[in-house]
C-alpha cells in the first residue's frame, strides 16, 4: 500500500506531508554526502590495502627465505630452539576511530621488535643468521597487524557505503516519489472541492 491511499485530503494532511517531503529531502542530501564521503575514505583505504597486500607477500617471502638459510646453516634443531626462546609476548592494544560514523579498528602495538638480547636465546651460540630470520619474522607480524587493520576497515566502509546507498535509493525512487504524488493528489482533490463550493454557491446565488 503507497503512501497516497493512507492519506486523507486535507489541508493539515497536505501541511503534513509537505514537513514529511522537507525533512526526506534533507535527509536524502546528507546520506548522499555521507555516501560520497565515505567512497572517497574507501578508496584511499583501498589504495593503502593493495599496497599493503603487495608489502606482505614480499615480507612472508623475505622472512621464509631468511629462516631457509638459518636452518641450513644452523640446523633445524637450533633454530626451533631460538624460536622457543622468547618468553615476552607482544602487547596489541585494540582501540576504534570514527570515520563518518563507521566504528573502525585501530590496532596498536609494542614489543614486536625486539633487540637480540630481549629474544630469549644468548647470543654465544646462536648466529646472526638466526638474527636475521627473527627480525624478518617481527616485520611480519607487524605488518600481519597492520594489514588486519586496513582490511578490517575497508569491510566495515564497503558494509556502511551499500547500507547508505540502499537509503539514498529508498528516499529517491519510493519515499520522495510517493511523498510528492500523495501531496500532489490532496492539492488536485481540494482543488476539485474548492470548484464544487464555488459552483454550488453559484447555483444557491442563482
Amino acid at each position: 500500500m503507497s503512501i497516497k491511499d493512507t492519506v486523507k485530503p486535507t489541508r493539515s494532511e497536505l501541511l503534513e506531508l509537505k514537513k514529511r517531503i522537507k525533512l526526506s529531502e534533507r535527509g536524502h542530501r546528507l546520506l548522499k554526502m555521507k555516501r560520497d564521503t565515505l567512497i572517497l575514505e574507501f578508496f584511499k583505504v583501498l589504495d593503502r590495502a593493495k599496497n599493503i597486500r603487495s608489502q606482505l607477500l614480499e615480507q612472508y617471502l623475505r622472512a621464509e627465505r631468511k629462516v631457509s638459510v638459518a636452518m641450513s646453516a644452523e640446523g633445524v634443531i637450533r633454530v626451533k630452539s631460538a624460536a622457543f626462546a622468547l618468553k615476552d609476548r607482544p602487547a596489541i592494544r585494540l582501540e576504534s576511530k570514527n570515520v563518518m560514523g563507521v566504528v573502525v579498528p585501530l590496532i596498536e602495538t609494542k614489543g614486536i621488535r625486539k633487540r637480540v638480547h630481549e629474544r630469549g636465546y644468548g647470543i654465544i651460540g646462536t648466529s646472526a643468521r638466526i638474527d636475521e630470520a627473527a627480525r624478518a619474522y617481527e616485520e611480519l607480524v607487524e605488518m600481519v597487524i597492520v594489514a588486519a587493520e586496513v582490511e578490517t576497515t575497508t569491510r566495515k566502509l564497503l558494509d556502511e557505503i551499500d547500507r547508505t546507498r540502499r537509503r539514498v535509493n529508498a528516499l529517491e525512487f519510493k519515499v520522495l516519489p510517493e511523498l510528492r504524488e500523495a501531496a500532489h493528489m490532496i492539492r488536485f482533490r481540494l482543488e476539485e472541492l474548492e470548484r464544487e463550493n464555488i459552483f454550488r454557491l453559484k447555483r444557491i446565488k442563482g
